[in-house]
């Protein structure tokens, strides 16, 4: 079994859990969002090699002493990691158990896909964008339904504690309105923890809105 990776960073800090981590980015994505700063996940030619899970283990083994010094681990994301579900939980079994994994989606994915992860993973960073179907599509191409099942489906075995849910201000597609309609609709599923913030990149993008 084997998945195409687009990145693999060392050691972050602060920014995608908790301590040191590595965060390795999955090619492949089923959205195309407007402002989209990692859109190598749509090119094959951007994609950095394949890699197998026993691999994959093996070169980040060179972090151990970081991750347990730390306790740090391995970010998964992407593109949308959960599109390589079963090359994750293959991975997962093959970890340290000291390691924290932390996966980074937009949860557009099947609920197999999701279950298949569910049990490796320390903590979820959910970048829903708006949770309104029409901004939603306007602003990635895709339809909102399986973000939704999926966001009740965590809720439903209690993981709420383990998400953080990130709601952009997206300009020209949603407002400050429309984030806290997202925020309440998510706070009614029992989430807590969100991150708010800009997108900051309009300019650069413009000509990709038809």
């Amino acid at each position: 079994m084997k998945a195409p990776l687009i990145a693999v960073a060392r050691h972050r800090l602060g920014v995608d859990g908790d301590g040191v981590t590595t965060l390795v980015a999955f090619h492949g994505c089923p959205l195309r969002c407007r402002y989209c700063l990692n859109s190598q996940c749509w090119d094959e030619q951007q994609i950095l090699r394949w890699t197998t899970p026993e691999a994959l283990v093996e070169e980040l083994m060179q972090d151990h002493l970081y991750f347990l010094a730390t306790g740090g681990g391995v970010c998964l994301g992407g593109g949308e990691p959960l599109m390589h579900a079963a090359f994750i939980a293959g991975f997962c079994k093959l970890c340290p158990p000291e390691w924290n994994i932390y996966l980074e989606s937009s949860l557009q994915a099947s609920r197999q896909q999701l279950e298949a992860v569910i049990p490796y993973i320390h903590h979820y960073y959910i970048d829903v964008k708006d949770l309104d179907p029409d901004i939603y599509k306007a602003y990635t191409g895709g339809n909102i339904r399986p973000v939704m099942d999926n966001l009740h489906f965590l809720a439903e075995q209690q993981l709420q504690s383990k998400v953080t849910i990130r709601l952009p201000l997206i300009a020209s597609y949603n407002t400050h309105d429309n984030r806290l309609s997202s925020q309440q609709q998510l706070a009614a599923m029992g989430y807590t923890d969100f991150d708010f913030f800009d997108y900051q990149y309009v300019e650069l993008f413009s000509d990709k809105r038809q």
